[in-house]
């Protein structure tokens, strides 16, 4: 199965890229919209996902892989709501701030961008090359 392309958002303060590589790994858990949760579940183990930081920096930092597929969120009081299990994989060259990402023709797309309040969102291939791109 080809490998898909996600973002996931977290406020530095909460948890950060620094935090990720510290743990390991994490249980990506809290997340209480019904797209973003949609999106979780339909992530695969292996499938690269971009860390970006919301709020203060505004900025990608990392490459996060999926380590386990969505399970029934443990955090969760009541509701049907997933998690997955991420793995950091790799620190960006250069982030990538919001600013350069509006900017960029093929960026400008991004759910990142027009649904800004989306945690969990998918990422197309051509995409993530292109932020890849802007790292080196």
């Amino acid at each position: 199965m080809a490998t898909q392309y996600w973002l996931v958002k977290s406020e530095p303060e909460s948890y950060s890229w620094d935090d990720l590589v510290k743990d390991g790994k994490t249980a990506w858990t809290g997340v209480r919209n019904y797209q973003a949760r949609n999106n979780l579940r339909a992530m695969k183990k292996g499938d690269l996902v971009l860390f970006y930081h919301s709020v203060s920096d505004k900025e990608l930092v990392g490459i996060a892989k999926v380590a386990t597929e969505a399970y029934p969120d443990k955090s969760a009081k009541e509701g049907d709501w997933s998690a997955v299990d991420l793995v950091p994989s790799k620190p960006l060259k250069m982030r990538v701030s919001l600013d350069q990402i509006k900017a960029d023709s093929l960026l400008k797309e991004m759910l990142l961008v027009r649904n800004s309040r989306i945690s969990v969102s998918p990422v197309t291939e051509p995409q993530y090359r292109r932020i890849l791109e802007l790292t080196e």
